[in-house]
């Protein structure tokens, strides 16, 4: 019975949940933080020179 309690309690097995689960969060924390830099630039830079560019295009009087 002392044997089975002493492997019990050194077993690693729990460190794998563990790291996945730090896997997981470093994954979402990072994913969170591209999808708000893309969206800054996106909103800020890239969006108002595409909407003056549409823009003059619809505005073309052919000559």
């Amino acid at each position: 019975m002392k044997c089975q309690a002493h492997r019990a309690l050194a077993g690693t097995k729990a460190e794998a949940y563990v790291d996945t689960g730090v896997k997981i969060l470093i994954a979402v924390v990072i994913g969170a933080l591209l999808l708000g830099l893309l969206y800054a630039l996106f909103n800020n830079t890239i969006m108002p020179s595409v909407k003056t560019k549409v823009e003059g295009l619809f505005n073309y009087n052919g000559t």
